[in-house]
């Protein structure tokens, strides 16, 4: 997947930390660190497939990214919507404070450049020095990473402006909030016109919506007021850096329950188990039903949305007939596309299917695979694929992620992932699917142990303890997870197939 292609989701730094217990006087707060600093983008019309052992913590950066788990740390920035789309909080806070926002950023860029002139002057002559050296870089890339969302945050929404002094900065600011309130009303107004069109108040409509023009004559005003503040500032050696860091994605982590609850239309989750996530209180259409009545795209007691749903119940392989009857009435395959039915339902994106597939008898699994390709190819969807199923993984993915402990270990396009793993734990998952030609089978690699705790996660790389290359430099320095080939990026030391650096 080139980079030619649309991103539709870019993820940087994720954490999801998990609090034990209740923190203590004088005791550090432990954590689970479910993500320890994932950075990958999903591009748009793509499937993502994400494999490793139970435990590395696949299904829960999946809940993270949709943000029904509220992340630690990181930026996830969807680009299937754009800041101007919405009312968001954090836009609206950071252009009324943009002099704070900048000054504590530059405090924090600040520490970063005293620990890197500390780490310069680290010697480096043994190799205990060495690795003490490469240790305390690990600390510096963690601060540079904060330093840098806070950066981003800013410079994402004003670019190049980032350049100016506080009180031409502060001016900005205004200019920016009065042109993002304009477009809240126009958005406000607009939503109002639709509902009294809806109820065929026609007339209602046009009038409410006769505020618009002066409101975008605003708009228009605003924006050049910024565009004089911009041309002034242009000058400055450091714009065109801050100004190709303007970028109108949405950062999901920054946004409130209420404002993530509308962007659920979008970024739709396929439950592993058919069994539980379907209330058994509700038919099929209830529960179908459920979600275009919470995102408003049919009213309770529509007469369309029933033939609506029998529509995409038809779409996902299920009889229209079935519209009346309870889950329990049907079998686990049937169950998994009513769920299928439920998220697409409302026309998402971007579509998380965790395990979508792991419950089922493998004749079933077959035909819920090829039914997400065809609703995939109609519907332009985008998927993250998360399996414990290499085979399948390797059908339905364009690329693919490993996983082992939070981090990502291996990510490349699938076809060169299965010619040339590079990393050890991908080459141990590879050996380990069954095969029929006896002759051709490569030796099986055999993990001794189990995964360690991810509350003390081992020290240097996660997989050492596992690894059959460890060597001293494993134990004690956590590998930078880089790009060996175009598109194919690895963490590790000991690269298979690479030679090793002097």
């Amino acid at each position: 997947m080139s980079d030619e292609n649309k991103v539709l989701l870019r993820v940087s730094n994720l954490k999801q930390y998990f609090p034990i217990g209740k923190k203590k006087m004088g005791k550090p707060q432990s954590f689970v660190k479910a993500n320890d600093g994932i950075s990958l983008n999903i591009y748009e019309g793509e499937t993502f497939g994400l494999v490793g052992e139970s435990g590395c913590g696949k299904s829960t950066f999946g809940r993270t990214l949709l943000q029904l788990y509220r992340q630690t740390g990181g930026r996830t920035v969807y680009y299937g919507r754009t800041v101007e789309d919405f009312d968001l909080k954090y836009v609206e806070e950071i252009f009324r404070n943009l002099p704070d926002k900048k000054k504590k950023c530059e405090e924090l860029l600040d520490k970063v450049k005293k620990l890197e002139a500390d780490y310069a002057k680290m010697p480096e002559g043994t190799e205990e020095e060495k690795i003490a050296k490469k240790v305390a870089g690990q600390h510096l890339a963690e601060m540079e990473s904060e330093a840098d969302n806070d950066l981003l945050d800013i410079t994402a929404l004003i670019g190049g402006l980032y350049t100016l002094d506080e009180t031409a900065l502060a001016e900005a600011g205004r200019h920016y909030l009065a042109e993002y309130l304009a477009m809240k009303e126009i958005r406000k107004i607009n939503a109002q016109a639709e509902d009294f069109e809806k109820n065929g108040k026609s007339a209602k409509a046009e009038e409410v919506k006769k505020k618009i023009p002066e409101l975008q004559k605003k708009v228009q005003a605003e924006l050049a007021e910024i565009d004089k503040i911009r041309d002034n500032c242009k000058k400055d050696e450091s714009f065109d850096k801050y100004e190709a860091q303007k970028d109108d994605g949405i950062n999901l982590a920054n946004l409130t329950d209420a404002e993530m609850r509308y962007l659920r239309r979008d970024l739709q989750l396929i439950f592993q188990d058919p069994y539980s996530s379907l209330n058994p209180r509700m038919t099929v259409g209830q529960i179908i039903g459920e979600g275009l009545m919470a995102h408003n795209i049919f009213k309770k007691g529509d007469p369309k949305m029933q033939d609506y749903i029998m529509e995409i119940m038809e779409k996902c392989g299920l009889a229209s007939y079935f519209i009346h009857r309870y889950p329990h009435q049907f079998s686990g395959g049937q169950r998994q596309r009513i769920g299928i039915a439920r998220s697409l339902a409302v026309n998402p994106k971007f579509v998380v299917c965790d395990e979508a597939v792991s419950a089922l008898d493998v004749s079933i699994q077959s035909q819920i695979i090829n039914l997400l390709l065809d609703l995939k190819e109609q519907n332009n969807l985008t998927y993250l694929f998360i399996s414990h199923d290499l085979s399948v993984i390797k059908y339905i993915s364009d690329r693919i992620g490993v996983m082992y402990l939070g981090n990502m270990m291996e990510l490349s396009d699938t076809e060169h992932l299965f010619a040339h793993p590079y990393h050890p734990y991908t080459e141990a998952l590879l050996s380990a699917i069954p095969t029929t030609d006896v002759d051709g089978r490569k030796e099986t690699i055999i993990l001794e142990g189990d995964i360690p705790s991810p509350i003390n996660p081992p020290k240097g790389c996660k997989f050492h303890t596992r690894c059959r290359y460890c060597t001293e430099i494993c134990k004690n320095v956590t590998p930078q997870f880089e790009e060996v080939e175009p598109g194919h990026f690895v963490a590790c030391h000991h690269k298979l197939g690479v030679p090793e650096e002097k």
